[in-house]
């Protein structure tokens, strides 16, 4: 299978994602060859949303220029992904929407608007007006608590809460391991979205404070229906080998919940109509030809022009 890398895939029409490791990925044609022990796989990338890089993986040259030509967010991750280190740009060639989130980030009424719509999505409904932040994130927590609660009993796996620490991840017991993998899937297929979109990873709405907090804002709105659950039903069918299957358990509930059709909707509902019919956010700046504008103390104006001839 062969795609035109000029014409841009959807986010919303890609798969989610790959992960290769132990590798060498090679540009083949219009598509990636991976190379391993196991023998040579060919792969179109126009409609991979996300390719995660693991350990042992050597990547070429004209690789990376093939993915960042079809705008393929990459991701480089610790082994099976629990761990994120870097990332590639995505498609777009737009600031509109990383400056329509800055505006709404720095404006207080306009920040506690996006953290509800944020909150309303989690709960799939509109929230009382009147309900204050701090009650509606104990609301949340409320909702969360009782996911797992339910989630134990269905598939039979004690749960004793949530605990993780990088520096000791073994001490984990399998459950929070597994939690811990599929939240870092999650997190990368969230990341490419926001990269992919033009929004920016760092400036969070409810997280604060870290590189990726707008990553993990974005990610919570899904997390009880893709990663916990998947969390459970891996270590109710294996114990052994969840800290593997999850993986594949996780991108299957992916797939059930529609995300990847979901994320860019959701991202643009968060700040849509805040700005009246301001909706230069959702351009998606795809172009080639995209110019940029210059700015003005009366507001944007045309830019690619030289303003100090003459006849301008």
């Amino acid at each position: 299978m062969e795609r035109n890398l000029q014409v841009l895939t959807r986010f919303e029409d890609c798969s989610s994602f790959l992960y290769v490791e132990k590798s060498r990925i090679e540009r083949k044609d219009s598509g990636l060859e991976l190379q391993s022990d196991s023998g040579i796989i060919r792969v179109p990338i126009a409609t991979i949303a996300t390719l995660i890089l693991g350990p042992g993986t050597n990547i070429t040259h004209a690789a990376v220029v093939a993915l960042s030509e079809a705008g393929t967010t990459v991701l480089w991750m610790g082994e099976e992904g629990h761990k994120f280190y870097a990332y590639g740009v995505g498609k777009t060639r737009s600031s509109g929407a990383l400056l329509v989130q800055a505006r709404a980030w720095s404006s207080m009424p306009l920040r506690v608007e996006v953290v509800r719509r944020m909150y309303s999505l989690r709960f799939n409904e509109r929230l009382d007006q009147t309900l204050s932040i701090a009650s509606i994130r104990g609301k949340e927590g409320a909702r969360v608590r009782d996911a797992y609660a339910n989630l134990s009993s269905k598939y039979g796996v004690p749960w004793q809460g949530r605990s993780y620490k990088r520096e000791s991840w073994h001490e984990a017991d399998p459950i929070n391991r597994c939690l811990s993998r599929a939240s870092s899937m999650l997190y990368g297929i969230c990341h490419g979205a926001i990269c992919s979109l033009g929004f920016s990873p760092a400036i969070g709405f409810v997280h604060t404070g870290k590189v990726l907090s707008f990553v993990y804002d974005i990610a919570d709105l899904y997390k009880t229906e893709t990663v916990i659950p998947a969390a459970f039903e891996a270590i109710s069918k294996d114990p052994g080998t969840a800290e593997q299957g999850v993986r594949q358990i996780f991108r299957e509930r992916l797939l059930e919940a529609r995300i990847m059709k979901r994320l860019p909707n959701d991202l643009n509902y968060l700040f849509s109509k805040l700005y009246g019919d301001d909706r230069e956010f959702l351009n998606d700046g795809n172009n080639e030809d995209f110019v940029g504008s210059l700015w003005d103390e009366s507001g944007s104006i045309e830019g690619g022009r030289n303003y100090g001839r003459d006849d301008d």
